[in-house]
């Protein structure tokens, strides 16, 4: 039994892409997966499974959410262990007392080194970005609302699809995977 972290990308945004959490809890445990929970109405989901076919669960996930809600949501999944990994590799120290004002902006692939390095970060001051193993921690020095450095934006310079939790949902989601007695597998 594999345990995974399911990110939806841009639901119940600004009244738009509404999917309802109940509706997204009952989508995917009619897929045949367990321990299924929602977090926050950002589309948030923490279950296990009998697969290891990240891909496929992922497409199968986001199809079942447009068959249902029609809303179209890129999927990312994580495992509780990738997600302790990005949270023990923070670059960001001040999370811990802004947890807001850091993000982690997870991937839904690597990105070449040489795409990350022809970044000019500085256009972006004051906020920084680090990256990280198919992530990138975007410091948002004056928060997010008032940044440059979009989701996307960020995907446009990667090249890759993107969303973003702030590190006080990071923690918190990592938090709930470990009080359910999620694991690795």
């Amino acid at each position: 039994m594999e345990s995974y972290i399911a990110l939806l990308r841009a639901v119940n945004l600004g009244g738009r892409n509404k999917v309802a959490m109940r509706d997204l809890r009952e989508l995917v445990s009619g897929l045949g997966h367990h321990d299924v929970t929602t977090y926050l109405q950002s589309g948030n989901v923490l279950f296990t499974s009998d697969r290891s076919d990240r891909g496929d669960l992922a497409r199968e996930i986001q199809e079942r959410i447009a068959e249902v809600t029609g809303v179209d949501a890129p999927v990312l999944l994580r495992t509780q262990d990738e997600l302790a990994g990005v949270i023990d590799a923070n670059p960001e120290p001040a999370a811990v007392s802004a947890p807001t004002q850091l993000h982690v902006a997870f991937l839904s692939a690597e990105v070449p080194p040489e795409r990350l390095a022809a970044i000019d970060t500085k256009r972006f001051a004051p906020d920084r970005l680090h990256p990280g193993r198919q992530v990138v921690y975007l410091w948002y020095e004056n928060g997010a609302g008032r940044s440059k450095l979009t989701n996307a934006a960020l995907e446009r310079l990667l090249e890759v699809r993107a969303t973003a939790r702030n590190w006080k949902t990071v923690t918190a989601l990592l938090d709930r995977a470990s009080e359910k007695g999620l694991s690795g597998a």
